[in-house]
């Protein structure tokens, strides 16, 4: 049972690394975005705001966090546990600014700046797009956390006594010697028989 409660490091790595970049960067673009033209309203650099707070950054520090245990863990639940906050979050980066407007004003998150192509992309880069990538993410390693290699019973019991498992006992290989030479059992007997007799007639 042990055995199946741990995971090699190396599965859950390379999501591990991408999560920490995405929840990287969900959590500075909001402060340095506007150095790039990138950004929502404040449009200054290292500017807080309650709305960045909830929205970005907070979401952002979680992802990575999951990120983070995603790669450092090798106990199965440990790791999953990651994937799944960090797959909350990425949730939270897709549909935060919709909900928002339950308890707070709309405009918490700010406006994207800029023309209308650039208006889309920073709401992907910002929002959407982001929460989306890091659903799609931890998502995957969960998948590949929850998958075990199947053991057989055989396989188990002599893993548990160990001792090793009985061998089958090879095929014999006569019956198909005596189709092709085309000799039928009863022949072949009799003929051994004579071959047997032979000798002790030419004694007498």
């Amino acid at each position: 049972m042990a055995g199946k409660l741990r995971v090699p490091r190396s599965r859950g790595a390379l999501t591990g690394v991408m999560l920490i970049l995405l929840g990287a960067w969900g959590a500075l673009i909001p402060l340095v975005g506007p150095y790039f033209h990138y950004a929502y309203t404040p449009a200054n650099a290292w500017t807080y705001s309650t709305g960045r707070l909830w929205l970005e950054i907070l979401p952002g520090l979680g992802a990575a966090l999951g990120g983070a245990v995603l790669v450092a863990s090798t106990w199965r639940p440990v790791a999953i546990v990651g994937a799944w906050f960090a797959a909350i979050c990425g949730a939270w980066f897709a549909i935060g600014t919709a909900l928002t407007p339950l308890w707070t004003r709309p405009d918490l998150a700010g406006l994207p700046v800029g023309g209308t192509v650039d208006r889309a992309i920073e709401q992907l880069g910002f929002f959407t797009g982001l929460g989306s990538a890091l659903i799609f993410l931890a998502a995957a390693a969960i998948g590949r956390l929850s998958v075990t290699g199947a053991v057989s019973p055989t396989v188990s019991a002599s893993i548990g006594t160990g001792t090793a498992p009985a061998s089958r006992k090879p095929l014999s290989l006569a019956p198909l010697r005596r189709v092709v030479s085309g000799k039928k059992p009863a022949a072949a007997s009799a003929e051994r028989s004579e071959h047997t007799a032979e000798p002790a007639g030419i004694s007498s």
